[in-house]
């Protein structure tokens, strides 16, 4: 067969030579060639066909039968399985099949929610008639027993301490459990309220005698006997022993470590014995003051070996020497107990010299064995650093004793600025400031300093002064200290300071509220610390030790106190300027004093402003500096020259004897007013012509040259004031064009030459 399928080809059955070319077309004869060479080779393909056939016959006819075989079985199988579906559709068995399958289902899952309920049932009774019995276990006096109930049930309850948690569960549980938790907080409170009336009958404290006494059989409602024992274990079943022994902690604090630590007593321990029952019914812890003095070591072996005696007692007598409860005792207890040893007794035993800080260390080693005992009786704990508080402050003793060195610097700084007084006698300022008695000036002049950076001389209190020689005293202490203590010995330096801000302006609260010498000194007082603060730095931080040199910092402070001085001196400004309004408020705008009653409360209101100023210049001059005393009453006088200026000028008519007063009454007060300007001029005790000293005048107060040419003015005629402006004069002294014309209005009649006057004046340019 191999033959008949082999390929044929067609270039073996030409015998042209070109046909290697296929592009070479076929010629007719060789097509009619090919097809006849093809027709033999058909031929010759089917004889060898028909000669394998008849070679293989029975194979061929075996293949046959099979086929025709497999193809009846197959009609046979779907016909079967024809009539096959035609019985199940008659009769709908798997549909009854399915329906007793569900049927079957639900029927068990009815039994099992069944038996669920009644397993929920058999559990709730269960826990009920258990909640009945610890009911009945508080009424007889079982504690203990239901105690432990209480505990298992929470547990079953699964109460929750979390009250967020437990409103969780309350919204998705079900009633019955809502119902079984609260009864079961009704049982928990019952016996929490039995077991802590239990404990304030087992402990109390008798003043008279000074004993703690402890009862070890407790009556309950009168008839039932319970052991403290069985108490004590209750109340740690169900988790309230801190809340239990919180009250005989507290006591023990107040009445038994109190004493024993402040008063140094000592401590004697007794047991009382039942007679009819042969047991132990009381344990008494009586205190007894000691009265003798002692040194601070053997007074700290009195202590500790007393509050020894304590602990043991609790451990023995309250605590049955269980650990647990021991530690759960000493949690209530040691931080206020430590508190108050550290307090009472080590932080007052801290030397105050640097040479006894070893013998400290007995206390220090005194400490460490008190606390080593403590851990024995598991008061304390043996892991916790927290615990230690007694030897971490006895071992920091440098820094006590720089803190406690820090508290007597601050105490002395405060003392020193209450004690001291913000007066000084008009007789020795006025001759502090004379040139004629030197000798009374050189006793005044420890109360004169000058300052560092001004190099100008002021007179201060004796707060400042005593409050700056202390600062300098302990910053020289700083730079012969250690780091630690250099370091607390800077903060009282600048702590001492800031006393003077908090102290001072409270002392002197009323004094600022009036024009005094208390409010002038305190502002010297601050410009002089500003200055010695500045100048800190500078004179102490080279010697600091390094880490005090690196933290060390006096810069802020200074600000504060110079702009405290401005403060004060402003508010005396302001309140000076009040004064002076309403004095000439009292002057009625200067109208009308050609009338005597008006003239005479024109002349009282000048008066009264010449008072006020002679007694502020009083106070002033011989205490502030002599720049700021000038430039505080040049802007005084500037307000009372400006303001009476012009309420002259706002006056709309004046009879010719009505300025002749107003001439009297600006000439009164400049006479007034002449030692005052006075000492403007000679407070830089330098020597001017009277031109030189009238020029400087002027431009220290620009109102003072124009109230005296007002002065002028008021009795110059008409075309001299008019010639005055048109030169210029009036413009310098201060003057406006509104002012001028206005005046002019009030002091002369409709005129044409009062017109031309003002023409004159309007036509004007400057």
């Amino acid at each position: 067969m191999d033959v008949l399928f082999s390929s044929i080809d067609i270039r073996d059955l030409l015998s042209s030579p070109d046909l290697d070319d296929p592009s070479t077309p076929l010629s007719t004869p060789d097509l009619h060639l090919l097809i006849d060479r093809l027709q033999v080779r058909s031929v010759h393909i089917k004889s060898k066909v028909h000669d394998y056939l008849r070679s293989h016959q029975s194979d061929f006819s075996s293949l046959f039968s099979q086929c025709s075989n497999v193809v009846t079985r197959t009609e046979l199988l779907s016909s079967e399985l024809f009539n096959l579906l035609n019985l199940i559709s008659d009769h709908p068995v798997d549909s009854k099949v399915k329906s007793v399958i569900q049927e079957i289902v639900a029927k068990r899952k009815e039994v099992r929610e069944k038996r669920e309920v009644l397993e929920l049932l058999g559990l709730v009774l269960k826990l009920c008639e258990k909640l009945q019995v610890v009911k009945k276990d508080i009424r007889i006096g079982r504690i203990e027993e239901a105690a432990v109930a209480l505990r298992e049930l929470k547990t079953a309850l699964r109460v929750d301490n979390d009250e967020v948690a437990a409103a969780q569960d309350e919204e998705s549980e079900l009633v019955v459990y809502g119902l079984l938790k609260k009864e079961w907080a009704e049982c928990f409170d019952k016996l929490q309220e039995a077991l802590m009336r239990l404990m304030e009958s087992a402990v109390r404290y008798e003043h008279d005698t000074s004993s703690f006494r402890v009862k070890y059989w407790l009556s309950l409602d009168g008839t039932i006997k319970v052991e403290l024992y069985t108490v004590l274990k209750a109340m740690d079943a169900v988790g309230v022993l801190d809340y239990g022994l919180a009250r005989v902690a507290d006591l023990m604090i107040k009445h038994v470590i109190s004493r024993a630590i402040s008063c140094r007593s000592t401590v004697s321990v007794v047991e009382e014995i039942s007679e009819d029952r042969g047991l132990t019914s009381e344990a008494v812890l009586t205190i007894i003051s000691s009265t003798s003095d002692m040194s601070d070591s053997l007074g700290g072996e009195t202590i500790y070996s007393a509050l020894v005696q304590i602990v043991e007692f609790i451990n023995k007598s309250l605590c049955f020497q269980c650990g647990l409860w021991m530690r759960c005792f000493g949690r209530l207890m040691w931080p206020r107990m430590s508190e108050m040893i550290i307090s009472k007794f080590l932080a007052k035993v801290v030397p105050g010299d640097a040479s006894k800080l070893s013998d400290f260390q007995k206390i220090v080693k005194l400490s460490s064995e008190f606390q080593a005992v403590l851990r024995e009786l598991m008061f304390i704990s043996t892991s916790d650093s927290k615990d230690e508080r007694l030897t971490e402050f006895a071992d920091n003793v440098e820094v006590h004793f720089a803190s406690r060195k820090k508290v007597e610097i601050l105490a002395k700084a405060r003392c020193l600025l209450l004690q001291a007084t913000f007066s000084i006698s008009q007789d020795d300022t006025r001759i502090s400031s004379g040139s004629k008695h030197k000798e009374v000036a050189e006793n005044f002049s420890n109360h004169v300093v000058t300052l560092l950076f001004t190099s100008q001389r002021c007179i201060v209190s004796e707060a400042s002064l005593n409050l700056m020689e202390l600062v300098h005293k302990t910053l020289e202490d700083v730079c012969l200290s250690s780091p630690r203590v250099g370091l607390e010995f800077y903060h009282a330096a600048r702590d001492a300071c800031l006393l003077y801000e908090a102290v001072i302006p409270v002392k002197l609260e009323k004094q600022l509220d009036t024009i005094n010498q208390a409010a002038v000194l305190m502002h010297n007082d601050c410009l002089y610390l500003s200055q010695e603060i500045l100048g800190l730095a500078f004179e102490y931080r080279p010697d600091f030790p390094n880490p005090v040199k690196e933290l060390a910092l006096f810069t802020d402070l200074a600000p504060r106190f110079q702009l405290m001085a401005e403060e004060i001196l402003q508010r005396q400004i302001q309140l000076l300027v009040f004064n002076l309004k309403q004095a000439i408020d009292g002057a009625d705008g200067f109208q009308n004093t050609h009338l005597a009653k008006q003239y005479e409360s024109a002349k009282f209101s000048i008066d009264q402003v010449s008072f006020i100023l002679e007694k502020v210049h009083i106070v002033w001059e011989p205490l502030l500096m002599p720049s700021i005393y000038k430039r505080s009453m040049c802007m005084v006088l500037e307000v009372v020259f400006s303001r009476i200026a012009k309420d002259i000028l706002l006056l709309d008519d004046m009879a010719a004897e009505e300025t002749l007063q107003l001439q009297m009454l600006i000439h009164l007060l400049f006479e007034n007013l002449s030692s005052i300007l006075a000492s403007l001029l000679n407070s830089n005790g330098t020597r001017r012509s009277e031109e030189g000293l009238a020029f400087l005048v002027n431009d220290l107060i620009p109102s003072l040259q124009k109230l005296r040419k007002l002065e002028d003015l008021l009795d110059m005629p008409l075309k001299s004031i008019t010639a005055a402006w048109e030169s210029g004069e009036l413009i310098r002294c201060g003057f406006t064009l509104t002012e001028v014309e206005d005046f002019i209005r009030a002091i002369f009649t409709d005129s044409p030459l009062r017109k031309e006057c003002l023409f004159r004046i309007e036509s004007s340019s400057f």
